[in-house]
């Protein structure tokens, strides 16, 4: 591992025994990365969200007994959190370098060079996934595959731009206030776990919420404006050398921003998974429905479930409501069809 004065080591005993906090030394500043498994394993690592780290992006699917098995059996996770994202960050100062996101992408390959890591799996979900995918697209001889949730690829369209616009300056003048986490939860959840006058938001709304509440602000602002800011990575989809998983919900706003990308990626080696009632955080919103898709789409990179380990009879998936092209040997083997998978709660 890198020099132990570039980073800082902390027991997570509130998720794991196992975990621990790195705050890792980049040439663009500090990076935050909570590390559990073996590092003797194959990496996964992941991304957040805009304003979320891995306590509230991926702790649904990771928390998911079947998922967690199955990736901590053959990965060692490395959760990295945008700049001022993690657990009890302090408001970053003047003096740190405001990032764009070509340098946000640039900070994963320091955290892998630090690790001494060679080809990644990763998962990021919406500006994560974006951030992911630049990363493969400028380092593609790093990355073994992609696990995308409601990702971005284009430049932010009219109403992204105006809406993140708001939340800029709601943000500088007034702070994490009630309208900027309504915003932010508009982003993430569909209206089925949003709640109304009649019908309460659900527990995963509501903790996402408290949560928000303990960004700082300034931290939030600044990634805001660098994914506001993003350019559209289209063209250099076709360079992308890996394989890509995509799941997005059908009440995700980026919906038809995560179609567009699936249609741009190679045919041969993406497959696009739709959540029916589902927003935007499918890790957490419905983590369930990812973990037949997921288990499938690792099988073609040799990794498999611990034989011990069956199917939930909780999740609403069985091998038979996914589409036979996603047991061909091409989709198991060299290649994955392009599919069009869709699940719904009553299934």
């Amino acid at each position: 591992m890198g020099d132990s004065s570039d980073s800082v080591s902390v027991d997570m005993e509130t998720i794991s025994v196992a975990g621990k906090e790195h705050l890792v030394k980049t040439g663009r500043g500090y990076v935050s990365v909570a590390v559990f498994g073996d590092q003797d394993k194959p990496a996964l690592i992941t991304y957040p969200d805009l304003a979320l780290n891995y306590m509230s992006c991926f702790q649904g699917v990771f928390y998911c007994p079947e998922a967690f098995s199955l990736l901590l059996h053959n990965f060692c996770i490395y959760h990295i959190c945008p700049p001022g994202h993690e657990l009890g960050a302090a408001v970053m100062s003047l003096d740190d370098p405001v990032l764009s996101v070509d340098d946000l992408a640039d900070q994963i390959a320091e955290v892998l060079d630090y690790f001494r890591l060679g080809k990644v799996m990763c998962m990021g979900v919406t500006a994560g996934a974006y951030i992911l995918t630049l990363f493969a697209i400028k380092y593609t001889q790093r990355v073994m595959g992609l696990i995308l949730v409601s990702p971005l690829c284009k430049a932010p369209s009219w109403t992204e731009w105006l809406c993140n616009k708001v939340m800029t300056n709601l943000l500088y003048f007034c702070g994490m206030c009630t309208l900027v986490k309504e915003l932010l939860l508009l982003r993430y959840f569909s209206k089925e776990v949003r709640g109304s006058v009649e019908v309460p938001e659900s527990d995963v709304v509501q903790a996402c919420r408290r949560l928000l509440g303990e960004r700082q602000s300034p931290n939030v602002l600044r990634l805001l404006e660098a994914i506001n800011e993003r350019p559209d990575i289209t063209q250099g989809l076709r360079k992308l050398k890996c394989r890509s998983l995509i799941f997005v919900g059908e009440s995700s706003p980026f919906h038809s921003e995560a179609l567009h990308m699936t249609s741009k990626l190679d045919r041969r080696f993406s497959a696009l998974v739709e959540v029916q009632a589902c927003g935007s955080m499918v890790t957490e919103e419905q983590p369930d429905a990812m973990l037949i898709p997921l288990e499938y789409f690792l099988m073609g990179f040799g990794f498999y479930r611990p034989s011990q380990c069956n199917v939930s009879p909780r999740s609403p998936l069985s091998p038979t409501s996914i589409s036979p092209e996603l047991f061909s040997p091409e989709s198991m083997g060299l290649k994955l069809k392009p599919i069009k998978t869709r699940f719904s709660e009553e299934v």
